[in-house]
């Protein structure tokens, strides 16, 4: 079998696969075979140690990496913040514990589904005979943690009444909602000031 000879095109194709081509190993030496005569040109760069990568931490680029995951502040910070729709001078009392609650419930060891309507009754009731300031008492809750996808926070009564007191047919009635003063139950209960009855 005779060797033929490349036509130019092949040749330049040829140099151009043999220029971008980069050995198996360095220490492996493929001799330089030409079908042509010209001799094949050495165009390659001498071998490069690979760099290091710089130091990754992940998160490195988080805005806050100290900040806890609750997207919500804590409850009593949630109600200190909210507008004060009363006397002032008497929410300031009220906060020193030196108003006294009229009327009291206490939704301890009531499940959701009991506490509600106790609550909505309540409320309803002590509207109705013009009392002006009642404490719910909720108690602080269990730490507890079934360990389900969505956490559970603690105190479920204590979390759920200030949204109660908010929503239809209390929110007519309910002038502020304050946590009590600790001679009345501090975080566990709340101080619930009702508008005048009409």
């Amino acid at each position: 079998m005779t060797r033929r000879r490349l036509r130019p095109d092949e040749l330049t194709l040829w140099q151009e696969v043999a220029r971008k081509t980069t050995p198996l190993s360095s220490n492996r030496r493929v001799p330089a075979t030409s079908f042509t005569d010209q001799p094949a040109q050495q165009t390659r760069p001498p071998p490069q140690e690979p760099a290091t990568p710089p130091k990754f931490e992940i998160g490195q680029t988080a805005r806050d990496r100290n900040g806890g995951h609750d997207v919500l502040p804590p409850l009593s910070e949630r109600l200190k913040q909210a507008p004060v729709s009363m006397d002032k001078k008497a929410f300031q009392r009220l906060k020193k514990g030196k108003l006294v609650p009229e009327a009291k419930l206490d939704l301890h060891g009531m499940t959701l589904e009991q506490a509600q309507p106790a609550l909505n009754g309540f409320i309803l009731r002590s509207h109705a005979s013009g009392r002006r300031l009642v404490l719910i008492v909720t108690g602080k809750g269990k730490d507890r943690d079934p360990g389900d996808a969505v956490p559970v926070r603690r105190g479920v009564l204590r979390h759920n009444v200030p949204q109660w007191l908010r929503m239809a047919p209390l929110s007519a009635l309910v002038l502020q909602i304050s946590e009590a003063h600790l001679k009345h139950g501090g975080g566990g209960a709340y101080y619930v000031y009702l508008r005048r009855p009409r």
